[in-house]
C-alpha cells in the first residue's frame, strides 16, 4: 500500500471527489465542490494494521469530523462474517446514523437510517466509487431517499478508510479454521 495517495473520483451524481489517504500517517481527507471536508485521523503512536487503510478499526483510535463538527465513528472488528466488517457513523449535527455495510465481495452498501442510499466499491488503495441507488430519480414521488452532499462526502470516507466488500460467511470461516490448523 502506497503510503500517499491522492485520486480523483468522478461522482455520478457529485462531480469531482478529492480522496487523499495517507496509511502511514493514518489520516484520510474527502473533499469535492459542494461537499462538505470529511476528515478522519488514527490516533498518533498507533501501529498500522496493513489490511485497514486507515490503519484500525479500533474506534477509541479514530477521529471523524465532518465540516470541523466531530462526529461518532464505531467500525466493527471484522471476523467471520460480511456484517462483521461494518462501519457506522452518527451525525449528531445531522440527527442520522449512517453505515457501511459489505454486501458482496467487492461492494459495501450505504445506508441512512436503514434506508440504501447506493453501493461504494474500493480496493483499500484511495480509489472508491459510488453506484447511487437514486442517482435517477430526481421527482418527489420517487421511492427511497436521494442522497446528499453530506451522505456522498461520509459514504467515500468510510469506504476509503475502511475497504469495502468481504468474503461470504463460509469462505472467512474455512480460512479462519485453515489458520489453526498446523
Amino acid at each position: 500500500m502506497e503510503p500517499l495517495v491522492h485520486v480523483t473520483a468522478d461522482d455520478p451524481r457529485f462531480g469531482a471527489v478529492a480522496v487523499a489517504l495517507d496509511h502511514v500517517a493514518g489520516t484520510l481527507t474527502v473533499s469535492g465542490g459542494g461537499l462538505p471536508t470529511v476528515e478522519m485521523r488514527r490516533a498518533p503512536g498507533t501501529s498500522p494494521e496493513s489490511h485497514v487503510p486507515i490503519g484500525t478499526r479500533d474506534p477509541e483510535r479514530l477521529t471523524l469530523t465532518v465540516d470541523g463538527a466531530e462526529e461518532t465513528l464505531r467500525p466493527a472488528k471484522g471476523f467471520l462474517t460480511r456484517r462483521s466488517y461494518r462501519v457506522e457513523a452518527a451525525s449528531v449535527t445531522r440527527g442520522h446514523t449512517y453505515l457501511l455495510v459489505p454486501d458482496s465481495l467487492g461492494t459495501s452498501g450505504l445506508l441512512r437510517d436503514g434506508r440504501r442510499l447506493g453501493a461504494f466499491t474500493s480496493s483499500g488503495d484511495g480509489h472508491v466509487s459510488a453506484d447511487w441507488d437514486t442517482a435517477d430519480r430526481d421527482t418527489a414521488d420517487a421511492s427511497g431517499p436521494s442522497p446528499e452532499p453530506y451522505d456522498a462526502s461520509l459514504g467515500y470516507a468510510l469506504a476509503a478508510a475502511f475497504g469495502t466488500g468481504a468474503e461470504p460467511m463460509w469462505r472467512l470461516t474455512l480460512d479462519a479454521v485453515l489458520d489453526l490448523w498446523p
